[in-house]
């Protein structure tokens, strides 16, 4: 059971209550902690506002990097895309060198191509020429044609009896009309600029030795070359030193087999045309003199100049001749 404490009569109410001074004290005591406290707080703030400046300048440290190394990367960008502009230049450049070199080569390619034939475009001229005095064939066979070795072959046979260099009775026209034909060939200036002789070959059987072989067919050589000069004088007279004969023997035969038709074809007569080597050093000689340094523009054709050989004419223009070698 509670029991109220009373006071006494004696007792004061100034022991009950503190006095101002203790108050006081307490209070000044609170304050100081209070103000301890915020000094403590502004301690950590500012060592955390240091500590937030030191990140801040080591960021704006790095962003200064940063930016270093973006202007850095931006003129090596701006160098490259020079460098890219001035490779762009070089190649254009390159390709225009390599377009130039691919028309000189195609050039070059051509104008090889009419070396390569022009000794048979001289045996072409040859051979038409001597078909439009002969006729170019009999029973369904061409009388005259190029052989596999480039030489001319007439298959009507300029042929010998066995072992005798004197000429066939029935060889003789045909020979009266070579020996025009072959006038006719050289009167072609063009013709006559590329050849540089005629060269009538002898050939025998393989039967007999080598050496009275070789005897025989220089004889028969020679007594077609002084037939064809005793039936057309102007052919002598002309054109003499374009002729030469020689002698094969037995050994290039058509016909390899031992029979009589075979040593009749090949006792025979072939007519070898050789061409100046001039003319070719000539030809290689102009291409050169025409070849554009590389690098250079090519300079175009003049209007009516004779196009390369090989090169289509313009729409409408004459065919011209071949250039001279």
């Amino acid at each position: 059971m509670r029991t109220r404490r009373t006071l006494s009569k004696d007792e004061s109410l100034e022991h009950i209550w503190p006095s101002f001074a203790d108050v006081t004290s307490t209070f000044a005591l609170l304050l100081f902690v209070l103000v301890l406290l915020a000094y403590v707080r502004n301690l950590i703030n500012d060592k955390r506002l240091a500590a937030y400046r030191d990140q801040i300048q080591s960021a704006e440290t790095r962003l200064r990097g940063l930016s270093l190394d973006l202007d850095k990367t931006q003129q090596e960008i701006a160098h490259g895309r020079a460098l890219l502009a001035t490779s762009e230049r070089k190649l254009s450049a390159q390709q225009g060198i390599i377009l130039a070199s691919q028309q000189e080569l195609e050039g070059l390619r051509a104008r090889l191509s009419s070396i390569a034939l022009l000794r048979v475009e001289v045996l072409e001229k040859v051979k038409k020429a001597i078909e439009a005095a002969i006729g170019s064939a009999a029973n369904g066979a061409p009388l005259v044609r190029i052989g596999d070795n480039g030489n001319i072959v007439i298959n009507e046979g300029l042929v010998f009896e066995y072992n005798s260099f004197a000429l066939k009775p029935s060889s003789t026209p045909l020979l009266d009309t070579l020996a025009r034909a072959l006038e006719s060939v050289l009167d072609d200036a063009e013709v006559r600029e590329y050849v540089d002789a005629i060269v009538v070959q002898g050939h025998t059987d393989d039967r007999g030795t080598s050496a009275f072989n070789r005897e025989l067919s220089a004889k028969r050589a020679n007594a077609v070359v002084d037939y064809v000069f005793k039936a057309n004088p102007n052919l002598e007279s002309k054109y003499a030193s374009y002729f030469a004969s020689t002698a094969f023997s037995e050994f290039r035969p058509l016909d390899p087999t031992e029979t009589e038709q075979a040593y009749e074809r090949n006792r025979r007569i072939e007519i070898s045309v050789a061409l100046r080597d001039a003319t070719v050093r000539k030809l290689i000689e102009q291409y050169m003199a025409n070849v554009q340094p590389p690098g250079e523009p090519i300079t175009p054709e003049a209007p009516g100049a004779t196009p390369a050989p090989g090169a289509t004419p313009p729409p409408g223009a004459a065919p011209s001749a071949p250039p001279a070698p």
